[in-house]
């Protein structure tokens, strides 16, 4: 009986202090998407959840019971917003009803509209690096704002480098752009994704196979068509389709034109694992340049 009293005491005491430990203070910091969960452990180091996995899509990937409790227990929550991730929209929502410090970092950078007919605004302002300083320096503040026990000097230390090498990312980009005539510099993607890119370094947007900003949506017979028209006029050499998704529709596209034309693949909206081309966001950058400035460059040899 002795026994029995006792294990039925540690038992409450046990969960008496869980409770209290839930309820006394919300910890961790925790990042929808794997590009913004990159950035963000650069600057606060490892101790950060991502909950979007390598190779996802940002548009549709969802969340366990276990990663929807700790958004909801996060002392921060930091998401791209402007409508990206929507398979997780409703969980962001619930962990900021609960109180949740959250941070919606697309808000914060200065976001373009939509050149299409859907208008709104684009969400994926990572392609161009100049604005994932302003996103370091909204991650940063935040940070050092509500995640408690965190070193304030060393927060700070780690974004100012990490500025640095986003500068550099930048500066590089532009060079290798240069080698490309600005008649050359026209872009036909899956889906419209790199509009920030484009203004930024001079580039016009033909088209998308997709037209729209999200994959969630579906191209018409007309769509296709309309699009392999622009290619053809405008000699594009080589479209770019995204390495998360299936590029089926582009070469679809591609074949339509009854053109020559290259597909390419470019690292647009997920990282990769660490043994894939893209692990990280400045190593995706510099990919994918590299794979425009390639798949462009052949308008001149032919």
């Amino acid at each position: 009986m002795v026994t029995r009293a006792l294990t039925t005491a540690f038992v409450l005491f046990v969960a008496l202090t869980g409770c209290s430990a839930l309820s006394g203070g919300r910890t961790g910091i925790v990042v929808t998407t794997n590009i913004l969960g990159d950035v963000t452990r650069a600057i606060a180091g490892t101790a950060v959840t991502v909950l979007m996995k390598p190779g996802a899509d940002p548009h549709s990937f969802g969340v366990s019971a276990q990663d929807a409790a700790r958004m909801e227990n996060a002392a921060l929550l930091i998401h791209n917003g402007l409508g990206l991730e929507e398979g997780v929209a409703r969980n962001v929502e619930t962990a900021r009803a609960s109180g949740v410090p959250t941070l919606d970092v697309g808000a914060g950078i200065g976001p373009l509209t939509y050149k299409t007919g859907e208008g709104g605004p684009d969400p994926h302002f990572w392609t161009d690096p100049a604005r994932m300083l302003k996103a370091v320096d909204l991650i940063t503040s935040r940070i050092i704002a509500h995640v408690p026990g965190i070193d304030a000097a060393k927060i700070r230390a780690n974004a100012a480098a990490y500025r640095t090498r986003l500068t550099e990312l930048d500066r590089w980009m532009a060079a290798r752009f240069a080698t490309l005539p600005r008649e050359h510099r026209r872009l036909v993607t899956n889906h419209h994704v790199f509009g920030y890119l484009a203004e930024r370094f001079g580039f016009t947007v033909i088209g998308a196979v997709i037209p729209s900003g999200t994959t969630l949506a579906s191209p018409s017979g007309s769509d296709l068509k309309s699009l392999a028209d622009a290619v053809r006029r405008a000699r594009v050499p080589t479209v770019f389709a995204d390495s998360s998704q299936p590029d089926r529709l582009v070469r679809v596209m591609a074949a339509e034109t009854g053109l020559r034309i290259r597909v390419a693949l470019l690292y647009s909206e997920s990282l990769t694992a660490a043994d894939g081309g893209a692990p990280t966001y400045l190593r995706m950058m510099r990919a994918n340049t590299d794979a425009i400035v390639t798949g462009l460059t052949r308008e001149r040899e032919r």
